[in-house]
């Protein structure tokens, strides 16, 4: 026998780099469809693949919503303090639009005063009586800065009250809301003829302010409006004090009440005027003649 032959283990080498090139060749070579051996590993590859990658891919995506989770929870407290930060500069903003709003038109107001030889004093309100049927707020303004009794108290809106206390750095106004028998002041509608009566409170169920002791013959309608009548020697005359809504006969059907709309806000006060009547009045017109025909 040949020594070639021989070698059994050269022969197998041989054998086998013959076979590794002809599978090198085959699987260079173009072709579609896979064969059963290589469908067989690439299925099972396949198959240990997928029982690793769903396991793996469940807690990657549970740890992955966690963090979701934890991050949008955090998210949703800064928006959260955002949206309470928002909505607390939205309320001051208003508060702020409205307290310069009031001394715009305080300052128009003023203005107007000074023309008709008013003397007008502004103030801030310092405090508000809590009790419902006493309504009465404090102001910064007293004695000393020329304050007294039954002055007209007034916003930028119109009549509010007058002074009811006053001491020497500070004053109490009363409301025209106020339900005190004693809280009443002289009013009128001003059209071809005037029509007279008094303001005397609140009426609680619709809230609008008490025109009474009217005329029974006297023509009202909706929407006139209601000033100080200026009779009394009290408060100045023309002093705005809100729209007629509504009107009624009395009980007894002797004279009308009416119901007033009023023009100021009696719950966001934060500055007033104080207003003197320094012109003449008719009673201290009276008063004179009578004291010229005295002497």
């Amino acid at each position: 026998m040949s020594p070639f032959f021989s070698n059994k283990r050269l022969i197998v080498l041989l054998v086998c780099m013959i076979i590794l090139v002809a599978l090198i060749g085959y699987s260079m070579s173009d072709r579609r469809a896979l064969s059963w051996p290589e469908q067989f590993v690439t299925d099972t590859v396949g198959s240990v693949q997928s029982a690793f990658s769903r396991p793996a891919h469940f807690v990657a995506g549970f740890f992955d919503n966690i963090s979701d989770m934890r991050n949008l929870y955090e998210e949703n407290k800064i928006l959260k303090s955002h949206l309470d930060e928002y909505a607390s500069l939205q309320v001051e903003l208003n508060d702020l639009r409205r307290r310069n709003d009031e001394l715009e038109g305080a300052v128009d107001l003023q203005d107007d005063f000074e023309l008709m030889d008013y003397t007008v004093r502004s103030a801030l309100v310092i405090h508000r009586s809590p009790d419902r049927w006493n309504e009465q707020v404090g102001i910064n303004k007293g004695a000393q800065d020329g304050i007294e009794e039954n002055m007209a108290v007034m916003t930028s809106g119109g009549l509010i009250g007058k002074i009811d206390q006053v001491s020497q750095f500070s004053s109490s106004i009363q409301l025209l809301s106020d339900q005190d028998v004693t809280n009443r002041i002289s009013a009128m509608v001003d059209g071809d003829d005037s029509v007279y009566g008094f303001i005397e409170g609140i009426d609680h169920e619709t809230g609008y302010l008490q025109f009474t002791k009217i005329d029974i013959e006297a023509e009202l309608e909706d929407g006139q409006t209601v000033s100080t009548s200026g009779l009394g020697g009290v408060f100045p005359k023309n002093l705005t004090i809100g729209e007629i809504v509504d009107y009624e006969y009395d009980e007894f059907g002797l004279t009308q009440t009416a119901y007033v709309e009023p023009s100021a806000d009696f719950y966001h006060l934060d500055y007033v005027m104080v207003i003197e009547r320094s012109a003449p009045t008719i009673d201290d017109d009276i008063n004179d003649d009578s004291g010229d025909d005295e002497s």
